[in-house]
């Protein structure tokens, strides 16, 4: 019986330039944070990833791979609106059960569904799907198989335009095959762990005793892997959002101590309205800088937990003033920063002073949200942010769909 089948859409960012331009199809072409020389890719083309070139190639080195690659800025409005339209094209066919991220989703197969023929005959017709709303340029890879941890792995194994299953008498020998790092959750950390307890291969997990597995998981975590490994369906671990932050490349013309400054308070501000918008306090606020000879500078401070912007700019003015001066060396300068609202708490859970003076800080910066919202994104904004209006644009990761009513910049 078949219970899960899992949608990844195939070099997503790169796909939709391809769709909607079709003098890059069948070119390499790699997806850029700013078009800089001394940024990396963070996507590419299907291709471009026939020459070794991924995520996080730097772009010298994307030029030395391929001669004939070709550079475009990332789009984020763009690709989530391709992202909704392929949702909606999936949704179509069968209920959509979760979004995993911008680029992958999972549906819980009933009924006729479980048995193979309908599985696959379901499969291929999100496939056409997919091609007659969003564009014949957005292939995706499918999996099936009797849970959602197995689907994922099954839709790995043939890229780009991938359909696979993992049948259940066919585990855990199908596995065998894989290297430790081919399964989800595991990185080269994790594998560094596994191989200290003498697990070294797919096939020596799969029949490891339970000591085993939770010395190498600290708990009994490795229990509930093997467990999804046996196609076993278990019931999800609750999650609560840990932080809310931004980072942003800065373009070469940007990179100085007054430009960062701005760029900042905007991704502060970004990161303030949707604190807001889920609904959390934070009780502290990190900043970090990497500079472009590699040097970094990271700060952070923990306060009564809010939710004011008011007060979030007083926090970040103190912790820029306790960075390193470079001035003095022309390659020292800011190139990549970001700002971390961390330490959340849902906002019904916190018990306020009554007889708090400040709180009216609040109160305007919801006001501020609304009228962004209704008027459009920077209707209203901060002064200290003015110049880093438009050069912070929306991001998207991994696990995180923005939501274009709060996060777009126009």
């Amino acid at each position: 019986m078949f219970h899960s089948l899992y949608v990844d859409l195939n070099s997503f960012f790169a796909s939709v330039e391809q769709q909607l331009d079709p003098a890059l199809r069948g070119r390499p072409i790699g997806v850029l944070p700013v078009l800089a020389e001394t940024t990396c890719c963070i996507a590419a083309s299907i291709q471009a990833k026939q020459f070794g070139i991924r995520t996080g190639t730097p772009v010298w080195e994307a030029r030395k791979r391929c001669k004939t690659i070709k550079f475009v800025q990332a789009r984020p409005s763009v690709y989530v609106e391709m992202h909704h339209k392929i949702v909606e094209a999936v949704e179509s066919c069968y209920p959509v059960a979760a979004v995993l991220s911008i680029d992958e989703m999972t549906l819980e197969l009933t009924g006729r569904h479980t048995r193979e023929e309908h599985a696959v005959k379901l499969a291929r017709q999100i496939k056409r799907s997919i091609y007659a709303q969003a564009g014949e340029v957005m292939h995706c890879s499918i999996g099936i198989a009797p849970n959602r941890f197995l689907a994922k792995t099954a839709s790995n194994f043939k890229k780009p335009d991938g359909l696979e299953l993992i049948r259940p008498q066919e585990l855990p020998q199908i596995l065998h095959k894989l290297e430790l790092t081919d399964l989800n959750g595991i990185s080269h950390g994790m594998e560094t762990r596994l191989k200290r307890v003498g697990i070294r291969t797919v096939e020596q997990l799969c029949a490891a005793p339970v000591e085993k597995l939770r010395l190498a998981w600290g708990g009994i975590e490795g229990e509930r892997y093997l467990a999804k490994l046996r196609g076993e369906t278990l019931p999800p671990q609750p999650t609560q959002r840990s932080t809310v932050g931004h980072s942003h490349v800065l373009p070469p013309e940007m990179r100085n101590d007054e430009s960062a400054l701005a760029v900042l308070y905007r991704l502060l501000h970004k990161a303030a309205m949707r604190l807001r918008h889920y609904g959390y306090y934070a009780g502290s606020l990190g900043v970090h800088v990497r500079y472009q000879d590699g040097g970094r500078f990271a700060e952070q401070t923990r306060f009564a937990p809010h939710a004011d912007t008011f007060k979030f700019n007083h926090v970040l003015a103190g912790l820029w003033t306790r960075r390193p001066r470079h001035a003095e060396r022309p390659m020292s300068r800011p190139m990549k920063i970001g700002v971390v609202l961390s330490d959340l708490t849902e906002q019904r859970c916190v018990a306020r002073d009554l007889f708090e003076q400040d709180r009216q800080g609040e109160g305007l910066s919801l006001a501020l949200d609304q009228i962004n919202r209704r008027f459009g994104p920077n209707a209203v904004h901060f002064g200290a942010a003015h110049q880093g209006i438009g050069a912070a644009p929306m991001r998207i990761a991994f696990n995180h769909i923005p939501e274009l009513s709060v996060e777009n910049d126009g």
